[in-house]
């Protein structure tokens, strides 16, 4: 991703230059304000490199290193309040030669995508993900997403990152193809009129796999709509879902296949996925052909990720989100809160933002707005594809695809196993800023310290 830098502290309102903090000493304590991010190493310039080379002489700072330009950076031996940068500052520039001192402030990547600014799931402090922090060095180059799901749209920011994929609908109908299973996982359209698929009333078309695509690895930096969470990995849809839904059956081999295994008379895949992404699921125990499916998949090195379901019921009752080898997510809103529809409970490893989508007219005392839920790609047409668009969702659906993009992100730095990459997922979230009530797994995931830290 091509990256354009800023200062954190400019996001604090806090001026660079002559910065102003009240200049009472002390380093943190219980109950006082910690300095901003990146207040805790500072780069020492001497007017005379020779001086320089000597060292600071302080008590409350470490040499960390020599720079080329003659500076020497710092790093405070405790953490510290605000006004005690401030002060360590000001006694750093006292002593002899010192001609300045700055902060050694932390830079965070930034996109130039024309509808970023919508995208509060990815940057907001309260309830985003924390993705810029983790953009600085990370941007899922080279790692492969297999979306399970109903299919693809074209849309052109999607294309650039799209592989080859497979359409595993067996029934001609449902796919609306004229077919069974083939190569082409074009989204036919997954509407319904009214009296089908068990409803009396009718359904449009979600064009749902492209929606979760988009969040996943959307091409970032183009100028367009939306930033992909990993913009430079790519993704294989892989289509099980149409017309009513999708068959246990088909969504396994698709598991199967995603992930390099083979499957009878579907020539192999040629681009195997180190992640799996299924927004999808249904009332039921783990079968034991989801939960074969799931293990192959996970022992052939591939990271299985579920949306935890939108009943606001336990999650133990959901599949495939309460198979074993799996990361369950559940969903928050824009306060970070549980959302309101999303499964809870024990089984749930994570949470990631799911958005909210609602009129304030809906029920008393609703807070959300359209703006509150998951901005992506889809197909503007109700029942067939028309013209590329964007919309906001929410959902579970919505949740998972932000720790699918997390972990692409993950292995484009490092090679993990898929027990290693649930377990630095679930080390490094977190707290929820509102309430969860039933179980939210370890807290909502945080791109920027999971990527520090693996």
């Amino acid at each position: 991703m091509k990256k354009r830098y800023t200062s954190a502290i400019a996001t604090l309102g806090l001026a660079i230059a002559g910065l102003t903090i009240p200049t009472l000493a002390g380093t943190a304590q219980a109950g006082e304000e910690a300095a901003p991010a990146g207040f805790d190493q500072f780069i020492v310039t001497y007017a005379d490199q020779a001086v320089a080379s000597r060292g600071v002489g302080h008590s409350g700072v470490t040499h960390v290193r020599d720079m080329a330009n003659g500076g020497v950076v710092v790093k405070a031996k405790n953490g510290l309040t605000k006004a005690g940068a401030q002060k360590l500052m000001g006694d750093l520039r006292k002593q002899s030669g010192v001609v300045a001192v700055e902060p050694d402030l932390i830079m965070t990547a930034q996109t130039n995508d024309s509808r970023y600014a919508e995208q509060w799931d990815l940057f907001e402090a309260t309830a985003g993900m924390n993705a810029p922090a983790a953009w600085a060095t990370a941007d899922g180059a080279g790692v492969v997403v297999a979306v399970i799901d109903t299919g693809i749209t074209p849309h052109s920011d999607l294309n650039a990152n799209l592989l080859p994929g497979y359409d595993f609908i067996s029934t001609a109908a449902d796919a609306r193809d004229g077919n069974g299973r083939d190569a082409n996982p074009n989204d036919e359209g997954d509407w319904y009129a009214a009296g089908e698929c068990g409803s009396a009333t009718p359904s449009n078309s979600s064009w749902h796999g492209s929606h979760v695509a988009g969040t996943i690895a959307g091409v970032s930096d183009n100028n367009n709509g939306i930033a992909g969470i990993a913009g430079k990995a790519k993704i294989v849809p892989v289509r099980v879902l149409g017309k009513c839904g999708g068959r246990t059956s088909d969504i396994a081999d698709a598991i199967t296949w995603a992930s390099g295994g083979k499957v009878t008379r579907v020539p192999a895949n040629p681009n195997p996925a180190k992640v799996i992404n299924m927004s999808l699921g249904g009332a039921s125990s783990c079968s034991a052909t989801y939960q074969r499916a799931i293990d192959g998949a996970v022992k052939r090195g591939t990271t299985v990720v579920v949306a935890a379901g939108n009943s606001n019921m336990d999650v133990a009752g959901f599949t495939p989100a309460n198979c074993n080898n799996v990361v369950s997510v559940a969903a928050s809103d824009r306060e970070g809160n549980r959302a309101f529809y999303s499964n809870f409970g024990a089984k749930i490893d994570v949470t990631a933002p799911g958005g909210e989508v609602r009129n304030e007219t809906d029920a008393p005392g609703t807070r959300t707005k359209p703006q509150d839920g998951i901005l992506s790609t889809i197909n503007a047409g109700l029942t067939v594809q028309t013209a590329e668009d964007y919309k906001t969702f929410m959902g579970t659906s919505m949740a998972a695809p932000h720790v699918a993009g997390l972990v692409a992100l993950m292995l484009g730095e490092k090679a993990l196993t898929p027990a290693q990459v649930e377990a630095a997922l679930k080390a490094n979230v977190r707290p929820l800023a509102g309430t969860c009530t039933g179980g939210c797994g370890t807290g909502l995931i945080d791109a920027g310290a999971t990527i520090a830290n693996i």
